[in-house]
Parts: structure tokens; sequence; C-alpha cells
């Protein structure tokens, strides 16, 4: 049986914090989610009984967190539905993931005169490191615009492509905005021209589809911290056929399977691009998160991310002088928005004193505010342990604001 999402709250402890004297309204999930009961567990349960160094040990602790850390990997390999639990990387999070990619596909396939693609709508960490790699490489940069709604403009993006792309990078939903693009139309066109596409799906593997057989993405990075689990944890999918042509993006214990003074072999998928101890407990604490998610029913979960995202918008919305920013036909999960004449970080300064936390400022897409004319935002970013009530003490906080900052 399904687990209720009524009643999800409760399996989140921090959710009954007092904050200044009110109860915590928790609306900052897009930055790091709250973890519940069973994730802290998990990675307690991790140091207390288990925790040991792996891979290398044959003594009773260490094939125990062996076992561990690998069924860790093949729990998120049926999560996103990944051919083979060897296409999954373990990192520090998603930043890490994508400078991976960008360091061993930009050092074995970019030539001076080859061109990147990313989105105007990307977080810096899916926008600097290929900006870096095409002045590194003598690459070409090009810039995939988003219109008026906040969607990507694919006649242009058509326009762009070229024999000379190898690489289009860009999210499947992105943070500051919450449109979900439409990879199933972009993945396509990017494979028609020769180029592998990376995925940045940081906010949105907890909350629609994470399928990537379905999305024939080449790569798809995503943090763990995001989506219920520990900070310090993220995964890397790449398909194999990639994986097994890129160079190894750090060299250390475990990547290798021989080493000489003359030459160091690499050692076999997923090891070689695992250099040193991993995050043991985090890659625990990760598959508990998975296995928490698991325990809803997936249409459930989304229809009601859904309906609460419809709900803030009309609620916000009602709002005199508050611009919601963003109308894309598929949102997911983020509000931004502004009242006119109060700047976004005096506005979550308030909001704090009663007790909200919402993100305030350019949220790691300066392209994105440039091209809104703004200096920056307050972000509102749900989760499943949100209802209409933290919507309403939101709506009630920009009001009781409003009274104090615009006399």
């Amino acid at each position: 049986m399904s687990k209720s999402i009524s009643s999800a709250r409760a399996d989140f402890p921090i959710l009954n914090t007092q904050i200044n004297g009110n109860p915590l309204v928790y609306l900052d999930s897009g930055a790091t989610s709250q973890k519940p009961q069973c994730v802290i567990d998990a990675v307690c349960d991790y140091y207390t009984h288990t925790n040991s160094n792996i891979h290398r040990g044959n003594y009773t602790l260490s094939t125990r967190a062996t076992e561990a850390h690998e069924a860790a990997r093949k729990r998120i390999q049926n999560y996103i539905n990944a051919a083979h639990d060897y296409e999954l990387i373990f990192t520090r999070g998603t930043t890490e993931a994508i400078n991976l990619v960008a360091f061993s596909f930009g050092e074995a396939f970019i030539q001076p005169g080859d061109e990147i693609i990313v989105s105007q709508m990307e977080h810096h960490s899916n926008f600097v490191p290929w900006q870096l790699l095409c002045q590194r490489k003598g690459a070409i940069f090009k810039l995939l615009p988003f219109d008026e709604q906040g969607e990507l403009q694919l006649d242009v993006f058509q326009e762009l492509l070229s024999s000379k792309t190898r690489l289009v990078a860009l999210n499947h939903v992105s943070n500051s905005l919450g449109t979900v693009n439409p990879l199933e139309k972009i993945i396509p066109m990017a494979h028609a021209a020769g180029a592998a596409v990376l995925v940045d799906a940081a906010q949105s593997v907890q909350h629609i589809e994470h399928d990537v057989q379905a999305l024939d993405c080449d790569f798809y990075a995503f943090s763990g911290h995001k989506m219920y689990g520990p900070t310090g944890i993220g995964v890397l999918y790449g398909k194999e056929s990639w994986l097994e042509k890129l160079p190894p993006f750090q060299s250390g214990g475990d990547m290798i399977d021989y080493v000489s003074l003359d030459k160091t072999t690499f050692n076999k998928l997923p090891f070689k691009f695992e250099a040193g101890t991993p995050n043991i407990a985090g890659a625990i604490g990760l598959a508990a998160a998975i296995d928490y998610l698991n325990g809803f029913n997936y249409a459930d979960l989304k229809a009601y991310e859904d309906e609460l995202l419809a709900y803030s918008r009309e609620k916000l919305g009602a709002i005199k002088d508050l611009t919601i920013y963003g109308n894309a036909k598929r949102c997911s999960s983020i509000l931004p928005f502004n009242v006119e004449g109060i700047h976004h970080y005096d506005l979550g300064i308030l909001l704090d004193t009663y007790g909200i936390a919402v993100r305030t400022g350019q949220h790691c897409t300066q392209p994105i505010m440039d091209r809104l004319g703004i200096d920056g935002t307050v972000r509102a970013s749900l989760a499943l342990y949100n209802n209409k009530t933290d919507i309403d003490a939101l709506a009630e906080g920009i009001l009781r604001a409003k009274k104090m900052l615009r006399k």
C-alpha cells in the first residue's frame, strides 16, 4: 500500500521546529530538502554499526559496508531506470558530476572550433564549466535563449545546431523559473546533429519523470540533498558507451587497475571515476531517500505537487503589486516573485521573522536575471511535505511585510 501524502509531514522531524516563536514554514527545498527520519536513521545506523572502508577490506564490517554501498547504487539504477548499475558514478553532487563530464568529455572530444550549446536558464554549475572548457580548448560557446514565457526557443535551437556541435547542456527543470524543458523534443534534435546531451536533473529527479532510457540522454546529473537525501552525495549517470571512452576525472585509490613506473591502467566502470574513499554514508542515505520516495504512488505525488504549485500561483497572484516570473506551459515546484517597492532580500529577511524560509537573490542564475532585467527574486520552492497552509502563511507574511515596509 502506498504512503499517504497527507501524513508525510510527520516523517520530517525538523518541521516541528519553531522559528522566532512561529512554526517553521520551509519553502526552500530547491536549495536543499529536509530529511525524513528514515534517512537520518540510515546514516546513523551506518556509522553506529557498519562504519568501515569499502572494496578493499576482507573483514566483516568492510564486507557489509561494501554490500550496502553497492546495493545503494543498484537502488538508484532502478529509480532512474538505467540499463546498468555501473553506469552510475557517485559524486559529491550535481556540480561535481557536471564538472566531471566537462573535464573528461572535453579532454577526449573537444577540439578548437567545436561548439557547445548551453541554455540561458542554467544554474551556474551547468554554465561556467562549459564556458571554461570552451576557453581552455578554443571551442565556441553558444547560448540557447528563452522567451518571454520562460520557455526555450526551439526554433533558435535548430539554428544553433551544426555539424560542429559536440554537446548540449541543459536542465530538465529550471531552478529559478520552474520551467519544465521539453527534453523529449530537444534530445532527438541534438542527437540528429551528432551531439551528446547532458541533463541537469537536480530540480527534476524528485518531482517529475526520471527514466534515463526513455529520455535517451547521454549524461544525467543530480544531487541527493535536493531529493530528501544527505548532503555531499550525488550521481552522474552516463551511457556505458560514453563512459568507456572518457578519461578519468581524478586519480588515486580504487580507480586504478595496475600501476608501474611506466604506466597506469584504470579500473572498470564505475570505479574508474570514483577515486578515493567515497561518501559511503551518503550513498546509503540517498538509497534510503529513494526507498522513501518509492513508498508513494508516483502519479498521486506528482498530481499533489502540481496542484500545490497551481494553488501557490493563484494565491500569490492575487496579491497587488506582486509579480510572478515565468509562465511556461509546464512548470514544477518553483515559484519566483518580487513585490514592487520591496527589495527581495529585505522581504526574505522579514518573512524569516515569521518563521517562513524562502530563498532570495540570483539563485546562481545570473543570465536569467539579466534576461529578465532584475537583480534577483524571492523564490519559494515546494516539496511533498508542503501544504496549502504553508502557502497561506507565505501569502499572509507577504501582506504583513507590505504593510511594514511600504508605509
